[in-house]
Protein backbone atom coordinates (compact mmCIF):
# COMPACT_ATOMS: atom_id res chain seq x y z
CA UNK A 1 0.00 0.00 0.00
CA UNK A 2 2.74 2.34 -0.68
CA UNK A 3 0.20 4.94 -2.38
CA UNK A 4 -1.96 5.15 0.31
CA UNK A 5 -3.31 8.13 0.61
CA UNK A 6 -2.36 9.29 -2.67
CA UNK A 7 -4.70 10.66 -5.75
CA UNK A 8 -3.47 9.48 -9.29
CA UNK A 9 -5.08 10.79 -12.45
CA UNK A 10 -3.99 8.10 -15.11
CA UNK A 11 -5.03 9.48 -19.20
CA UNK A 12 -6.45 7.06 -21.85
CA UNK A 13 -6.65 4.40 -19.06
CA UNK A 14 -9.55 2.90 -21.03
CA UNK A 15 -7.82 -0.29 -22.33
CA UNK A 16 -3.69 -2.09 -22.16
CA UNK A 17 -1.53 -0.02 -20.11
CA UNK A 18 -3.41 2.95 -18.73
CA UNK A 19 -5.79 0.09 -17.59
CA UNK A 20 -2.66 -1.66 -15.78
CA UNK A 21 -1.37 1.37 -14.75
CA UNK A 22 -4.76 2.77 -13.27
CA UNK A 23 -5.11 -0.79 -11.62
CA UNK A 24 -1.87 -1.58 -10.10
CA UNK A 25 -2.17 2.21 -8.84
CA UNK A 26 -5.45 1.35 -7.33
CA UNK A 27 -3.51 -1.82 -5.97
CA UNK A 28 -1.16 -0.06 -3.85
CA UNK A 29 -3.54 2.42 -2.13
CA UNK A 30 -3.77 5.12 -4.23
CA UNK A 31 -7.60 6.73 -5.67
CA UNK A 32 -7.63 7.02 -9.10
CA UNK A 33 -9.67 8.89 -11.83
CA UNK A 34 -9.39 7.11 -14.90
CA UNK A 35 -9.21 9.14 -18.06
CA UNK A 36 -11.36 8.11 -21.32
CA UNK A 37 -12.11 9.22 -24.89
CA UNK A 38 -13.96 8.00 -27.87
CA UNK A 39 -15.01 4.23 -27.52
CA UNK A 40 -13.87 3.33 -24.31
CA UNK A 41 -16.62 4.44 -21.69
CA UNK A 42 -17.94 1.20 -20.63
CA UNK A 43 -14.85 -0.52 -20.17
CA UNK A 44 -13.65 2.81 -17.97
CA UNK A 45 -16.78 2.50 -16.23
CA UNK A 46 -16.30 -1.69 -15.12
CA UNK A 47 -12.56 -0.55 -14.79
CA UNK A 48 -13.26 1.95 -12.15
CA UNK A 49 -15.70 0.16 -9.98
CA UNK A 50 -13.63 -2.81 -9.74
CA UNK A 51 -11.34 -0.40 -7.89
CA UNK A 52 -11.97 0.56 -4.36
CA UNK A 53 -11.61 4.15 -4.64
CA UNK A 54 -11.94 5.49 -8.51
CA UNK A 55 -13.86 7.01 -10.79
CA UNK A 56 -14.21 7.34 -14.58
CA UNK A 57 -13.76 10.80 -16.74
CA UNK A 58 -14.40 11.13 -20.27
CA UNK A 59 -12.06 14.23 -21.44
CA UNK A 60 -9.77 15.26 -24.82
CA UNK A 61 -6.41 15.66 -23.65
CA UNK A 62 -5.52 17.89 -26.27
CA UNK A 63 -8.46 20.23 -25.01
CA UNK A 64 -7.62 22.82 -22.42
CA UNK A 65 -10.42 23.35 -21.06
CA UNK A 66 -11.38 19.95 -20.69
CA UNK A 67 -8.10 18.32 -19.27
CA UNK A 68 -8.73 21.54 -16.70
CA UNK A 69 -12.21 20.14 -15.88
CA UNK A 70 -11.20 16.93 -15.12
CA UNK A 71 -8.28 17.60 -12.75
CA UNK A 72 -10.73 19.99 -10.88
CA UNK A 73 -13.51 17.02 -10.63
CA UNK A 74 -10.44 14.72 -9.07
CA UNK A 75 -9.73 16.81 -6.45
CA UNK A 76 -13.38 17.85 -5.57
CA UNK A 77 -13.97 14.27 -5.22
CA UNK A 78 -10.28 13.31 -3.54
CA UNK A 79 -9.03 16.45 -2.04
CA UNK A 80 -5.85 16.88 -4.25
CA UNK A 81 -3.96 15.49 -6.81
CA UNK A 82 -0.57 13.68 -6.27
CA UNK A 83 0.24 11.47 -9.47
CA UNK A 84 -0.42 12.57 -13.10
CA UNK A 85 0.34 9.47 -15.60
CA UNK A 86 0.60 10.76 -19.13
CA UNK A 87 -0.29 7.63 -21.02
CA UNK A 88 -2.95 8.94 -23.97
CA UNK A 89 -1.74 8.26 -27.37
CA UNK A 90 -2.63 7.56 -30.94
CA UNK A 91 -0.53 5.82 -33.50
CA UNK A 92 -0.65 6.21 -37.59
CA UNK A 93 1.65 4.37 -39.78
CA UNK A 94 2.18 5.37 -43.59
CA UNK A 95 5.52 5.68 -45.78
CA UNK A 96 7.12 9.25 -44.92
CA UNK A 97 5.87 10.64 -48.37
CA UNK A 98 2.54 9.44 -48.43
CA UNK A 99 1.87 10.56 -44.69
CA UNK A 100 -0.79 12.61 -44.69
CA UNK A 101 -1.07 15.96 -42.81
CA UNK A 102 -4.34 14.95 -40.88
CA UNK A 103 -2.67 12.29 -40.02
CA UNK A 104 0.72 14.37 -38.46
CA UNK A 105 -1.76 16.21 -36.99
CA UNK A 106 -4.18 13.25 -35.28
CA UNK A 107 -0.60 11.73 -33.91
CA UNK A 108 1.27 15.10 -32.27
CA UNK A 109 -2.29 16.29 -31.49
CA UNK A 110 -2.94 13.75 -28.30
CA UNK A 111 0.44 12.20 -28.25
CA UNK A 112 2.43 16.00 -27.50
CA UNK A 113 -0.11 18.45 -27.30
CA UNK A 114 -2.36 16.39 -24.64
CA UNK A 115 0.75 15.34 -22.54
CA UNK A 116 1.61 19.24 -22.33
CA UNK A 117 -2.04 20.36 -21.75
CA UNK A 118 -2.37 17.50 -18.80
CA UNK A 119 1.03 18.25 -17.76
CA UNK A 120 0.21 21.77 -17.20
CA UNK A 121 -2.88 21.49 -15.50
CA UNK A 122 -1.88 19.17 -13.33
CA UNK A 123 1.62 20.70 -12.39
CA UNK A 124 -0.02 23.66 -11.62
CA UNK A 125 -3.01 22.16 -9.51
CA UNK A 126 0.17 20.86 -7.40
CA UNK A 127 2.24 23.64 -7.20
CA UNK A 128 -0.94 25.55 -5.69
CA UNK A 129 -1.54 22.45 -3.35
CA UNK A 130 1.83 23.33 -1.90
CA UNK A 131 2.80 18.71 -1.65
CA UNK A 132 4.78 18.51 -4.67
CA UNK A 133 4.06 15.70 -6.66
CA UNK A 134 4.95 13.17 -9.46
CA UNK A 135 4.94 13.46 -13.17
CA UNK A 136 4.79 10.40 -15.58
CA UNK A 137 4.96 10.54 -19.04
CA UNK A 138 4.08 7.00 -20.86
CA UNK A 139 6.83 7.83 -24.06
CA UNK A 140 8.20 4.71 -26.08
CA UNK A 141 11.57 3.11 -26.94
CA UNK A 142 11.16 5.37 -29.97
CA UNK A 143 11.66 8.79 -28.26
CA UNK A 144 15.16 7.68 -29.07
CA UNK A 145 14.77 4.63 -31.70
CA UNK A 146 13.64 5.65 -35.32
CA UNK A 147 10.58 3.80 -36.22
CA UNK A 148 9.72 3.55 -40.00
CA UNK A 149 6.63 4.39 -40.96
CA UNK A 150 5.57 5.76 -38.08
CA UNK A 151 7.47 9.09 -38.09
CA UNK A 152 4.70 11.06 -35.83
CA UNK A 153 4.67 8.86 -33.09
CA UNK A 154 8.42 8.51 -33.37
CA UNK A 155 8.48 12.64 -33.37
CA UNK A 156 5.79 12.99 -30.67
CA UNK A 157 8.05 10.16 -28.20
CA UNK A 158 11.12 12.51 -28.95
CA UNK A 159 9.35 15.59 -28.09
CA UNK A 160 7.68 14.35 -24.95
CA UNK A 161 11.62 13.43 -24.16
CA UNK A 162 12.48 17.02 -24.20
CA UNK A 163 9.33 18.11 -22.45
CA UNK A 164 10.38 15.89 -19.80
CA UNK A 165 13.76 17.03 -19.06
CA UNK A 166 12.59 20.61 -19.68
CA UNK A 167 9.77 20.23 -16.98
CA UNK A 168 11.62 18.54 -14.67
CA UNK A 169 14.27 21.10 -14.65
CA UNK A 170 11.39 24.23 -14.16
CA UNK A 171 8.86 22.22 -11.52
CA UNK A 172 11.97 20.45 -8.78
CA UNK A 173 11.51 23.91 -6.97
CA UNK A 174 7.67 22.98 -6.27
CA UNK A 175 8.84 19.67 -4.85
CA UNK A 176 7.05 18.07 -8.83
CA UNK A 177 8.79 14.95 -10.01
CA UNK A 178 8.97 14.41 -14.45
CA UNK A 179 9.93 11.27 -15.09
CA UNK A 180 9.35 9.14 -18.43
CA UNK A 181 8.29 5.65 -18.71
CA UNK A 182 9.55 4.39 -22.50
CA UNK A 183 8.11 0.68 -23.16
CA UNK A 184 8.81 -1.38 -26.09
CA UNK A 185 7.21 -4.41 -27.32
CA UNK A 186 3.74 -5.06 -24.92
CA UNK A 187 1.45 -7.59 -25.16
CA UNK A 188 -1.38 -5.06 -25.71
CA UNK A 189 -4.56 -5.12 -27.94
CA UNK A 190 -3.13 -2.30 -30.26
CA UNK A 191 -0.33 -4.84 -30.92
CA UNK A 192 -2.76 -8.04 -31.58
CA UNK A 193 -1.23 -7.78 -35.14
CA UNK A 194 1.89 -8.81 -34.42
CA UNK A 195 1.14 -11.19 -31.57
CA UNK A 196 -1.28 -12.93 -33.95
CA UNK A 197 1.61 -13.34 -36.91
CA UNK A 198 4.03 -16.02 -35.86
CA UNK A 199 7.02 -14.04 -38.13
CA UNK A 200 6.45 -11.33 -36.70
CA UNK A 201 6.50 -12.77 -33.29
CA UNK A 202 9.91 -14.48 -34.54
CA UNK A 203 11.28 -11.67 -35.50
CA UNK A 204 10.74 -9.63 -32.19
CA UNK A 205 12.45 -12.40 -30.23
CA UNK A 206 15.31 -11.73 -32.51
CA UNK A 207 15.70 -8.11 -31.82
CA UNK A 208 14.98 -8.63 -28.01
CA UNK A 209 17.25 -9.68 -25.98
CA UNK A 210 14.96 -11.03 -23.02
CA UNK A 211 13.27 -12.86 -26.31
CA UNK A 212 9.61 -12.35 -25.24
CA UNK A 213 6.96 -8.76 -25.23
CA UNK A 214 6.40 -7.09 -22.12
CA UNK A 215 3.10 -6.87 -20.38
CA UNK A 216 1.45 -3.92 -19.25
CA UNK A 217 1.43 -4.86 -15.54
CA UNK A 218 5.74 -4.62 -16.16
CA UNK A 219 5.48 -1.02 -17.36
CA UNK A 220 2.84 -0.22 -14.20
CA UNK A 221 5.29 -1.72 -12.17
CA UNK A 222 7.57 0.89 -12.74
CA UNK A 223 5.01 3.67 -12.53
CA UNK A 224 3.90 2.94 -9.28
CA UNK A 225 7.64 3.33 -8.20
CA UNK A 226 7.82 6.36 -9.67
CA UNK A 227 4.67 7.99 -8.01
CA UNK A 228 5.76 6.52 -4.57
CA UNK A 229 8.15 8.14 -2.04
CA UNK A 230 10.68 5.68 -2.78
CA UNK A 231 11.49 7.76 -6.15
CA UNK A 232 11.69 10.81 -3.93
CA UNK A 233 14.98 11.60 -5.35
CA UNK A 234 14.45 10.76 -9.29
CA UNK A 235 13.14 12.92 -11.93
CA UNK A 236 14.54 13.97 -15.09
CA UNK A 237 14.78 10.45 -16.48
CA UNK A 238 13.54 8.37 -18.44
CA UNK A 239 13.31 4.06 -17.73
CA UNK A 240 13.41 1.80 -20.29
CA UNK A 241 10.72 -1.48 -20.49
CA UNK A 242 11.71 -3.14 -23.12
CA UNK A 243 13.28 -6.02 -22.56
CA UNK A 244 16.71 -4.67 -24.31
CA UNK A 245 15.22 -3.97 -27.35
CA UNK A 246 16.87 -0.40 -27.75
CA UNK A 247 20.01 -1.83 -26.91
CA UNK A 248 19.91 -4.77 -29.63
CA UNK A 249 22.90 -5.75 -32.12
CA UNK A 250 24.78 -7.66 -33.94
CA UNK A 251 28.24 -8.80 -33.74
CA UNK A 252 29.75 -7.40 -37.30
Amino acid sequence: MELEGKVALVTGAGSGIGQAIAQAMGDAGAAVCINWWGDYGPEAAQHAARLPRAFAFEADVAEAEQVAGMIQATVDRFGRLDVLVNNAAVNRSAPLLELSLADWDAVLRVNLRGAFCCLQAAARAMRDAGRGGSIINISSIHEDVPFPTFAPYAVAKGGLRMLMRNAALELAADGIRVNNIAPGAIRTPINRASTENPARMELLRQIVPQRRMGTPEEVAAVAVFLASDRASYVTGSTYAVDGGMARHAEPV
